[in-house]
């Protein structure tokens, strides 16, 4: 059967594939631009797990090493956590049937009873280092820093002057991991591995069950390459008390990818134009202390024994002589002052680099500002310099609170309210707190159990104009006292009413003994 031709096709050509969509896009195979990107993307364990403990090492290396780093994970960590995120319980007055007064009586003796577990570092830390508020900041800088950190539950003994047995150990995210003897392949290049016992699979030391779930995590008793540490050994810990239902480990990470058990560090994704900035900023800073050298060099004709040449530490030896003098005739220092002789021939060139570079301060805010937007944190908060307008200024405040709100919220949900469900859970069963119906219903236990955590404020670049604002929203019904003192400064309106309160009857108090002393002088001169 004689086949007809595609009314398309020339002589000489053939029909091409007419890309359409994202094939003509970002996923075009053809444009130049695009020819030699072809990165794939595995699942959360090899994308992630296998990866992490390079990650790991490289963003603690440029916390240590790189100021822009540093101030990276320090500004979270000091407008997100601060001092401390401090308890204010809310307890649900119309499920528990509480007036108001009575509901600010209970809440503040539950703050009262926290604050005797929370503010001893004996009674909260199972180290004994940290108090409950330290141990926030801590574990805020090495979840930001490693990915994620972990705070395992434990508990002691009662004491006559700490009641509570609750302890929290932080742990760093090297320490959690999958034992050599569960690990699938080559333990050294695989994360993954399967729990012999119950076919459980492990994902970098999370062990999940058949629906996903965790059920328990693997500790290792020391630090990998930790000679000192003994024989490499595990815990393998349970997610849930099977009990009282409430966790043991707390785990504290940001997801970015569905079935992903394990964090990725603040830095991830900056590590490279970090460790670039690092680099450069060494090199103009060399540049600069080599350009401050006033070095002089001398030529003579003949043979010449200089000394100058010999420079050295100034660390006489036994033998009388420097230990670090340099003798090698073909070498030759710069420094301060420096005077060198050169031999018969020798002549010395420099180039002339033009450092240090005078767009050296405009280039690196233009990077900051690429690595700020990546964090979520404005260049001029990253640098700590606000020279733009106050409009402007408010605005990458503004936004940046938003990613510090935001992660104030994932640590309080991670790390904050189980510990007080914890805790109070501890202190309603000791019978130190009374709260009836608290293990009968779940209900109640919720109401109970709710409670705001109030950390640093925003703070205000115009302070009148933004007191201002808070007063005509709340003579319009837009906000509350509360919420303003919160906002403004962090602090506790009943409180400050308290104190006011007090303030104004002393001030009564003398402004009646000024009169009476008055009075009594009149008196006196009459």
């Amino acid at each position: 059967m004689a086949m007809a031709k595609p009314k398309n096709r020339q002589r000489g050509k053939t029909a091409r594939f007419k890309a359409q969509g994202y094939a003509d896009a970002g996923a075009s195979l053809t444009k130049r631009s695009m020819r030699d990107f072809k990165e794939q993307s595995g699942s959360p364990a090899r994308d992630i797990d296998d990866n992490n403990e390079t990650m790991r090492q490289r963003a603690r290396m440029l916390y240590m090493g790189a100021p822009i780093a540093t101030s990276a994970i320090r500004t979270v960590r000091t407008n997100a956590v601060g001092e401390g995120l401090f308890p204010k319980p809310r307890p649900d007055r119309d499920v528990l049937g509480m007036s108001q007064e009575q509901a600010q009586d209970w809440s503040k003796r539950v703050q009262r009873e926290f604050a005797l577990w929370a503010e001893d570092k004996i009674a909260c830390d199972a180290t004994g280092v940290n108090t409950f508020y330290e141990m926030q900041q801590l574990a805020m800088q090495s979840w930001l820093m490693s990915g994620d950190v972990f705070a395992v539950i434990k508990h002691r003994k009662p004491q006559a002057l700490r009641p509570y047995r609750l302890r929290l150990h932080l742990v760093e995210a090297d320490r959690v991991a999958t034992p050599t003897a569960y690990a699938t392949g080559l333990p050294d290049a695989y994360t993954t591995g399967v729990n012999s016992e119950n076919d459980n699979k492990i994902y970098d030391g999370v062990e999940i069950n058949g629906d996903g779930e965790i059920v328990a995590y693997h500790i290792r008793k020391g630090y990998p390459g930790d000679f000192t540490a003994g024989a490499v050994q595990f815990t393998r810990v349970l997610a849930m008390g099977r009990k009282t239902g409430l966790p043991n480990v707390l785990h504290v990470m940001e997801s970015e990818r569905p079935d992903q058990y394990r964090g990725v560090s603040y830095l991830a994704q900056v590590i490279e134009p970090l460790l670039q900035l690092r680099r450069y900023t060494s090199s103009e800073l060399t540049a600069a202390v080599v350009e401050s050298f006033f070095t002089a060099f001398v030529k003579v004709e003949g043979a010449y024994e200089n000394p100058f040449n010999e420079t050295g530490t100034g660390v006489i030896g036994a033998d009388g002589d420097d230990e670090e003098i340099s003798r090698d005739p073909d070498e030759y220092e710069m420094g301060p002052g420096q005077v060198n002789f050169l031999e018969p021939g020798e002549d010395i060139t420099f180039a002339d680099p033009k450092r240090p570079s005078s767009g050296f301060e405009a280039f690196m805010q233009a990077m900051c500002r690429q690595v700020g937007a990546a964090l979520e944190i404005p260049g001029e908060l990253l640098l700590k310099t606000f020279n733009s307008s106050y409009s402007a200024s408010r605005a990458a405040l503004m936004e940046a609170w938003k990613a510090f709100r935001m992660r104030r919220g994932w640590f309080v949900a991670d790390f904050c309210q189980p510990v007080w469900e914890i805790w109070l859970s501890e202190a309603i069963a000791q019978g130190r707190i009374d709260a009836p119906g608290f293990f009968a219903d779940p209900i109640i236990r919720r109401a109970y159990l709710g409670c705001e955590w109030v950390g640093p404020s925003q703070g205000q670049l115009d302070p009148t104009k933004e007191i201002a604002a808070e007063v005509s929203a709340i003579d319009a019904g837009i906000t509350t006292r509360e919420a303003a003192a919160i906002r403004i400064n962090g602090s506790n309106w009943d409180e400050n009413m308290d104190r006011l309160h007090h303030e104004a009857q002393r001030i009564a108090e003398l402004e009646s003994i000024g009169a009476t002393e008055t009075e009594g002088r009149t008196e006196d001169a009459q």
